[in-house]
């Protein structure tokens, strides 16, 4: 299709639209920042609540079976505090994640009237994502489950019911960092734990009873070896896909690159935003709330 000099294309590889070109007409400041986004995905939501269950689970454990019951009153409180605060981070890094619009392109914004406000020049080309009718940015990838193109996509995780895209890889870098300091933790409390029982002879080292305490305690040691080889796994996929400015599907499919590399550290700053600060580690930086309410089909997104 060809109209006011400029072609047409229906393809969902290789767009030639720049990410700061405009596809959209300007949203407000608030849902610049506040905009929330969720993908009702069954496989996803399941995924969600079992990753949340687990990190409860390990919490009860390390609190109840290993901390509560210790005569060493500094250690409990101090490995206590650490723990739960880096759960309520790892946890709070979920949901944001979750709940965060990952960078999708608007739907169905490839009409004839929008094309021609963008004044293109004549013969430039540019691209259409035939299964959601949008114009494709550079870098965009269209997600079958999301049902939606997402800028700077890396990857749909179904842990975090979400795409990884450009606007909230910094929060699902925070989540792993934080499952796999947890999951650390957790094996060496439970090394300590399980050297003071043997030690003791199993007395008055737990509240629950021996065969009890052993139960809980192998499956918290495989939940933190796997929880712990997996999420550090990602996150150093993560850290060495923003260094090289390259996305996972991007290096998966050989993609040759149209745009100017970032450096490894203008990398860091843009997805974490600024200078190095105690803000890149805390995923509660930006968040604010509001009650407002809106549902969209393919995904329902609330103004947070």
């Amino acid at each position: 299709m060809q109209s006011a000099g400029h072609r047409f294309r229906d393809v969902e590889h290789h767009p030639l639209l720049n990410e700061s070109d405009g596809y959209d007409s300007p949203p407000s400041e608030g849902e610049l920042t506040d905009r929330v986004w969720f993908i009702r995905d069954g496989c996803g939501m399941v995924c969600a609540v079992i990753t949340w269950m687990l990190v409860i689970y390990a919490d009860f454990v390390v609190t109840f079976v290993m901390l509560l019951p210790s005569k060493d009153f500094w250690y409990s409180v101090i490995n206590g505090t650490v723990f739960n605060c880096m759960a309520v981070l790892a946890l709070t890094s979920h949901l944001r994640t979750m709940l965060t619009d990952p960078g999708a392109v608007p739907k169905g914004n490839a009409t004839k009237e929008y094309m021609e406000s963008l004044q293109l020049k004549p013969g430039e080309v540019i691209y259409k994502c035939p299964k959601c009718c949008s114009i494709k940015p550079e870098r965009a990838h269209h997600c079958s489950i999301c049902k939606r193109c997402i800028r700077k996509m890396d990857h749909h995780c179904p842990w975090v019911n979400n795409c990884v895209g450009e606007k909230n890889q910094r929060f699902f870098v925070l989540f792993t960092m934080y499952i796999a300091l947890i999951s650390a933790h957790a094996l060496a409390l439970c090394g300590i734990q399980l050297f003071t029982c043997v030690r003791g002879q199993w007395t008055a080292c737990s509240n629950f009873s021996p065969p009890v305490t052993v139960i809980l305690m192998i499956f918290l040691c495989l939940e933190g070896l796997l929880f712990l080889t997996f999420t550090a796994v990602m996150f150093g996929t993560q850290i060495h896909s923003i260094c090289n400015d390259e996305t996972e599907i991007e290096r998966l499919k050989s993609e040759k690159p149209t745009w100017e590399r970032r450096l490894r550290w203008d990398g860091m700053r843009s997805v974490f935003g600024g200078p190095p600060s105690f803000l890149w580690i805390n995923p509660f930086a930006g968040l604010q709330i509001r009650r407002l309410i809106r549902a969209r089909k393919g995904g329902t997104e609330f103004s947070v």
